[in-house]
């Protein structure tokens, strides 16, 4: 100790005993933004164990930051306001893109799959018995109930692969269209106040567990291609040290033996069809850029335009944009992606 600060502490009656009492800052919380699947305060509810642990492993405590919609999560991204985030593949891709993010782990199914499917579901007694059904009669003033433009399981995935390759657009198309989250919305088919509704495998096992009688009542009549699932961002800033720690942690839940890899998997179990977590890059959300930039395409393709040029002009731009979302999703800055 300098003797400059011993002179200091015996002026204002401390000893070194004493300061070394004096606690220290406490540690900035990590932040962990949560995707809403159902509800909010669903989703808080479903995580908390994991996010729990996760706190007592670090002996830092993790806040959530849980909100209503894509749109709110993304704001709060771009505000700075999240250390960590669940998201789906649209929703990160502007995060790695635009916000300063970087996907470290993506979701495995109970299964082992890396995957989801998404679904266009209707009442089982509706006269809508296939796709066939659903195109062949505009004028039938069908009632559509989907999710946020930033869903791809509820927005994207369906305009991409079903209306935008007929030249169609879901918002025009339908008679009404409502707005809401994957649980509601299915909700909404059952009580015939919608006639079909963009879903996905993950939020169908979910409503069937929560309302085992209406899911009995639903039919699917259209399944996409295999979507990579979710994953989990982290900001560019958070220090080396804990982001290897952190990372350590979530990719290892689960998988350990005995009483606490059982607990551990009770804990992931809550949330929808979760198995744990696997190493990836971002990388991994490539097929969402090339799902948006197909769906780009075929939405400019059959739009109206003032000329042959100005057609040209958007879609020089469609492919800019695409070239360089690959450019930022590759660690090395590759066009390509390699």
């Amino acid at each position: 100790m300098s003797l400059v600060v011993a002179l200091c502490m015996a002026l204002v009656g401390i000893g070194p005993a004493a300061a070394a009492k004096v606690p220290a800052p406490a540690e900035t919380p990590i932040r962990f933004g949560i995707l809403p699947i159902g509800s909010a305060a669903e989703s808080l509810e479903q995580w908390r164990p994991l996010l729990d642990d996760v706190s007592r492993r670090l002996h830092r405590e993790v806040v959530t930051v849980s909100v209503g919609s894509y749109a709110s999560l993304s704001s709060a991204i771009g505000g700075q306001r999240v250390d960590v985030a669940f998201l789906s593949g649209r929703l990160a891709v502007e995060a790695v893109t635009r916000q300063n993010m970087q996907v470290f782990a993506q979701f495995q199914r109970s299964d082992g799959a890396r995957g989801n499917v998404a679904t266009l579901v209707v009442r089982d007694d509706s006269p809508i018995r296939n796709l066939d059904d659903l195109l062949a009669t505009p004028g039938q003033g069908w009632r559509y109930a989907r999710s946020e433009h930033l869903s791809v399981t509820g927005y994207i995935a369906p305009e991409a692969y079903v209306f935008a390759p007929k030249g169609l657009n879901s918002d025009t198309f339908f008679a009404s269209v409502r707005v809401g989250d994957h649980q509601s919305n299915l909700l909404a088919v059952v009580n015939r106040e919608a006639d079909v509704t963009s879903s996905n495998n993950p939020d169908m096992d979910l409503f069937r567990r929560n309302f085992p009688r209406e899911a009995a009542q639903l039919r699917v009549i259209w399944r996409s291609q295999l979507i990579p699932s979710g994953v989990l961002v982290i900001r560019d800033g958070m220090s080396r040290r804990l982001r290897q720690k952190l990372t350590a942690i979530l990719l290892g839940y689960g998988k350990s033996r005995g009483d606490a890899g059982e607990r551990e998997r009770a804990a992931l179990a809550r949330i929808p069809d979760l198995g744990g977590f696997v190493a990836v890059d971002s990388r991994v959300l490539t097929p969402f850029v090339d799902m948006q930039y197909t769906l780009l395409r075929q939405q400019a393709s059959h739009g109206q335009w003032i000329s042959p040029q100005a057609l040209q002009n958007r879609l020089a731009k469609i492919e800019q944009e695409h070239r360089q979302a690959l450019r930022l999703l590759s660690p090395h800055g590759d066009a390509d992606g390699q």
